[in-house]
């Protein structure tokens, strides 16, 4: 799906002219005497200082109109409103830096070039919420991102920025790194919990809600890497000029992650309501410049939009949505001319046969049966009924499981069908792919 950008040189790195959150970042200044320079945890001291009330602070954010970066979208000030204050036991804050969706890798970027953006982030979320603890969930696979985190939270320990009575004031946060496993269920908030806790990461019924019931039992709230590392510039400039960034219900900066292709892959950061062809161009264009056939807009669980409907559209969560796709997580997947829906599609279905933790049976039996349905159809051994098929298959798992994994399955499958359906056909038929000279 492209080459990776992850571990490019830091001339590589890209993150747009209206970057926020990866302002100014080369590569190599990531350590804590370098955020500070950049203004960094002025906003945790502002708050300490001038002893801001945390309804205030959880105030600014819902007028920031931030949302959540990791996919849902759901107001981040909304859902910190949720925690009870008044709870007398032990209250808990996650972030979820388990990134593995397909085509995702923005997140791994402010932890290896900005993570202590995150920690006075989670420092700030902790104190309007009244947590005393806090954990940094880091995908399994990206080891070096784990060490250089735990380096930096020594720093912020050592600068008495995080631990007891920080910055000599009475508010205490104890945060800490933990290690994944690679596994992609884990980046549902609930499997989560169960994974920070010792268990297999499978995922809980809800209700109740981690703000009820979350981590240990207790009330705990969970928010996505990008998220909590945009807190600090909001409360340090204010809510309303972060929402002026964007567009109204989608404020500030984006960052996102484009593959496949593109000139230039890579973490591109601009703000909500940018046209999709300005990030395109960002991007450096189509590689080759070969026509653009289709984009998955928001990672691989996002319904595909072909290009004449894509070509229209502003990168905001609204926008996208309208057009009968999702925002989600900000991983852009550009496909050309030359891409085959029927292997693009194979492709995506195998990883969440692969991935499916196996608890709830439409999931567990019905990403098998997508994944060899469109295998066959690949191979030159599909039949005419099969689309239809997979389509009572897709709409049999959507929506009948514990977790949105069985979504993410099934809406690959219906949009490649409902956009490309004359692709498969063909494929049907003459036992053979559509696109001329397919590589």
């Amino acid at each position: 799906m492209g080459r990776p950008i992850l571990n490019a040189p830091a001339e590589f790195i890209d993150y747009g002219p209206d970057a926020v959150l990866l302002a100014g970042l080369n590569g190599r200044n990531w350590r804590l005497a370098d955020y500070v320079q950049r203004g960094g945890y002025d906003a945790l001291k502002k708050i300490l200082a001038e002893k801001i009330p945390p309804e205030q602070v959880v105030a600014e954010v819902k007028k920031s109109a931030l949302r959540g970066r990791g996919g849902a979208g759901f107001p981040t000030g909304l859902k910190w409103s949720f925690m009870p204050r008044q709870f007398p036991g032990d209250k808990y804050l996650v972030c979820n830096s388990d990134e593995g969706e397909p085509g995702t890798f923005k997140d791994r970027d402010i932890l290896r070039y900005n993570p202590h953006s995150l920690f006075e982030g989670m420092a700030i979320a902790a104190y309007a919420m009244g947590c005393a603890r806090g954990y940094n969930y880091v995908h399994g696979e990206i080891w070096d991102v784990y060490e250089r985190c735990e380096e930096a939270i020594a720093e912020a320990y050592e600068a008495g920025l995080l631990g007891n009575d920080i910055l000599g004031s009475d508010f205490s946060f104890h945060l800490y790194n933990h290690h994944g496993y690679g596994a992609y269920i884990c980046g549902e908030e609930t499997a989560l919990l169960e994974s920070l806790e010792g268990k297999k990461g499978m995922p809980r019924f809800k209700p109740p809600f981690p703000a009820s019931y979350g981590l240990y039992g207790k009330p705990t709230t969970i928010n996505n890497t990008e998220t909590f590392a945009a807190v600090p510039w909001i409360i340090r400039n204010g809510g309303q000029w972060f929402l002026d960034l964007g567009i109204p219900n989608n404020g500030g900066t984006k960052i996102f992650s484009i593959s496949g292709d593109v000139e230039r892959p890579g973490n591109f950061e601009i703000k909500l309501g940018t046209p999709f062809s300005t990030l395109l161009e960002m991007a450096g264009g189509m590689r080759g410049g070969r026509p653009l056939k289709a984009v998955i807009p928001g990672g691989s669980s996002a319904p595909v939009l072909p290009a004449e409907i894509m070509m229209d559209l502003t990168m905001d969560y609204d926008a996208i949505a309208k057009a009968g796709s999702m925002l989600g997580s900000g991983a852009v997947i550009v496909l050309n001319d030359t891409r085959c829906m029927v292997k693009s599609l194979l492709r995506l279905s195998y990883f969440y046969y692969e991935e499916s933790c196996g608890q709830c049976t439409p999931c567990r039996e019905g990403t098998g049966w997508l994944w060899r349905m469109v295998d066959r159809i690949e191979n030159g051994n599909g039949r005419p009924e099969d689309l239809d098929v997979l389509t009572s298959v897709a709409d049999n798992i959507q929506g009948r499981t514990i977790c949105a994994l069985g979504d993410a399955a099934a809406l690959p499958v219906k949009s490649f069908i409902k956009h490309f359906r004359a692709e498969f056909e063909h494929h049907i038929a003459h036992k053979q792919c559509i696109v001329p000279a397919y590589v």
